[in-house]
């Protein structure tokens, strides 16, 4: 009796390691993968740059006391 109880847990235990090892496999895929532009497709989103309005930076919030 007490060996039927447990005698799917293998296969889930199988069935859960491989869906781990896939969802690892699809993880490096995406962080391994090339991105560097290649003809005949469009170029990756590079960084923004971020500037400053011209001439002299004023405050933001302007501090009062009272």
């Amino acid at each position: 009796m007490a060996g039927d109880a447990d005698s799917g847990a293998g296969g889930e235990l199988l069935l859960v390691f491989a869906v781990a090892g896939a969802g690892l496999l699809l993880a490096m895929v995406a962080a391994l993968a090339p991105w560097h532009p290649t003809p005949g497709r469009a170029a990756p989103a590079g960084l923004v740059e971020l500037h400053g309005p011209a001439g002299p930076a004023a405050p933001a919030v302007k501090l009062t006391a009272g």
